[in-house]
C-alpha cells in the first residue's frame, strides 16, 4: 500500500537528520578525537579521559552553541574545564557518581545563554548536597590521604599537574610513575632510620599518596635506595628537568614532615589546574531563585541545628545517595524525599529525627523491632512505618529500613 507523505513531513524529516548528522558531527569532534583546534581537542581529551559520559548531552549542548557563536571559544574552553575540575574534585572526594546522570541533564535548563559561562559558574557554586562542587579546602584535606596511585587514570592527574602552564608539554606516558619512599613492605634499613621510629605507620598511610609520588624515566635505577642516592645518581631527582621533582634536588631527607609540605604544595597547585568557580556575591545572589512565601528552607526547622543538624545531614547525604532519580521537598513540617511520591518523610524534633516510611508496617523487615506501627495514628509524614534516629550510630541499620520503603518504589511502583 502506498503512503501520501505531504512536502511538509518531508520537510520536518530532512530536518531531522539534518540536526542528527549535524550532532553526529560534533559527538566525533568531541569523543573520538575529531576537534583541529588544539586548545579545545586537549580540554575534552581530558574529560573523556575521565569517563563521564553522562556528560556528553549537556557537552552537545554546549558545542552546538559555540558553533554558532552563542558564546566565545575562550568561554567553551573554560566552561569545559569547569565541567571537569567538577567531576575531578567529586571523584578525588569520594562523592558517589550515582547523582552526575541527573546533574548534567539539569543543568542546560540553569543557564542564561545571554550570559553563558557567568550562569554556569553560578549554577555550578549555588549547587548543594549531593550535587555539590567540593570547595579548596575539602579538595586538599583529600588529595592528603587519597590514594592516587591506585587512582583511575593515574597519568591523566600526574600529567595535569606537571603540565600546568606549560608551553612545551611533556609527554608523561614516556615516565613511569616514583614512590619516593619505596613501596617495598620490606622496607630497607635505611629507609626505616629515614623515617623514624613510626616508620611502619608513615609507610602505611602515605605510601600512595600525593606527596610520596613523583615521575621518572630512571625508576630502575632509583628502586630502593636511600633517599640521598635517589636525589644524587645520575637522573635522579637532582638532575631531573620535571615540574614534579622541583625542590627534591635540595632536601637532605625524607620523612613524614617533608613528605607532608611537598602535598600541600601540590595539593595548592592542584587547586589551579582543576579551578572552583568564583563568583562575586554580588553576581551570584542574582542567580539565587527568589523565595516566594510558600517556599521552605532547611533553616526554617528550629530543631534542625547544632548536633541534630549534622545528623540530617549526614542522612540527607545518604539518602540522595541512593539513587540519582531522588528529590527533595523542604515542607512547612516535614522534609520529604521522593522518587515517584515520597518514600521517607523527617520531622525534625529536639532530640531525633522522626522518619516516616512509606509503606506497609507488615512489609517492613526490621530485625532490631525498633519501628512503630502507625497506620491508625494521625501524624506528619507518609505511610504506616515511623522510626527514630537519634545518634550517628543508628544510621547504617536506619538507613536500610529506608532503602526498603525506596525499593519497594522504585522495583514495584507502588505509589
Amino acid at each position: 500500500m502506498m503512503m501520501y507523505v505531504s512536502r511538509k513531513d518531508v520537510g520536518a524529516v530532512n530536518d531531522i537528520v539534518a540536526d542528527i548528522y549535524r550532532y553526529s558531527v560534533y559527538f566525533a569532534a568531541m569523543a573520538l578525537g575529531g576537534e583541529r583546534d588544539k586548545e579545545l581537542a586537549d580540554a575534552l581529551t581530558d574529560i573523556n579521559t575521565l569517563k563521564v559520559d553522562v556528560a556528553y548531552p549537556f557537552l552537545l549542548e554546549m558545542y552546538a552553541d559555540y558553533v554558532i557563536n552563542v558564546f566565545s571559544k575562550p568561554d567553551f574552553v573554560q566552561a569545559l574545564r569547569m565541567v571537569e575540575s567538577y567531576v575531578f574534585r567529586r571523584a578525588v572526594c569520594g562523592i558517589p557518581t550515582n547523582s552526575l546522570n541527573k546533574t548534567f541533564a539539569n543543568l542546560g535548563r540553569e543557564l542564561n545563554k545571554d550570559r553563558y559561562l557567568e550562569s554556569l559558574q553560578a549554577a555550578f557554586q549555588l549547587m548543594t548536597s549531593y550535587r555539590s562542587f567540593p570547595d579548596d579546602g575539602e579538595f586538599i584535606r583529600e588529595l592528603h590521604v587519597k590514594d592516587l596511585y591506585n587512582f583511575r587514570s593515574r597519568n591523566y592527574w600526574l600529567r595535569r599537574l606537571e603540565n600546568h602552564g606549560r608551553k612545551e608539554r611533556v609527554n608523561v606516558e614516556e615516565y613511569t610513575i616514583e614512590h619516593i619512599m619505596p613501596q617495598n613492605e620490606d622496607l630497607p634499613l635505611a629507609w626505616r632510620a629515614e623515617l623514624g621510629p613510626n616508620w611502619q605507620t608513615v609507610h602505611t598511610q602515605y605510601l600512595h599518596t600525593l606527596g610520596n609520588l613523583t615521575l621518572t624515566g630512571y625508576n630502575a635505577e632509583l628502586s630502593d635506595r636511600p633517599f640521598l642516592e635517589k636525589r644524587d645518581i645520575e637522573g635522579g631527582f637532582a638532575e631531573s628537568p620535571l615540574r614534579l621533582n622541583k625542590g627534591l634536588g635540595k632536601l637532605e631527607r625524607w620523612n613524614e614532615e617533608l613528605l607532608q609540605q611537598r602535598a600541600g604544595i601540590l595539593a595548592k597547585l592542584a587547586t589551579e589546574v582543576w579551578a572552583a568557580p568564583r563568583l562575586p556575591a554580588a553576581i551570584l545572589d542574582s542567580y539565587k531563585p527568589k523565595r516566594s512565601q510558600l517556599t521552605y528552607l532547611i533553616e526554617d526547622h528550629p530543631h534542625l541545628q547544632g548536633s541534630m543538624l549534622d545528623l540530617f545531614e549526614q542522612f540527607r547525604k545518604q539518602v540522595l545517595n541512593l539513587d540519582a532519580s531522588i528529590t527533595e521537598e523542604v515542607l512547612k513540617l516535614y522534609i520529604a524525599y521522593k522518587v515517584i511520591t515520597n518514600f521517607v518523610d523527617v520531622v525534625p524534633q529536639a532530640r531525633r529525627l522522626r522518619l516516616s516510611l512509606n509503606m506497609r508496617f507488615d512489609e517492613i523487615n526490621d530485625p532490631r523491632h525498633l519501628c512503630k506501627d502507625v497506620s491508625n495514628l494521625g501524624r506528619w509524614g507518609n505511610g504506616d512505618v515511623e522510626v527514630g534516629l537519634s545518634t550517628p550510630e543508628e544510621l547504617p541499620y536506619v538507613m536500610s529500613l529506608v532503602k526498603q520503603a525506596l525499593d519497594q518504589q522504585l522495583y514495584t511502583g507502588n505509589e
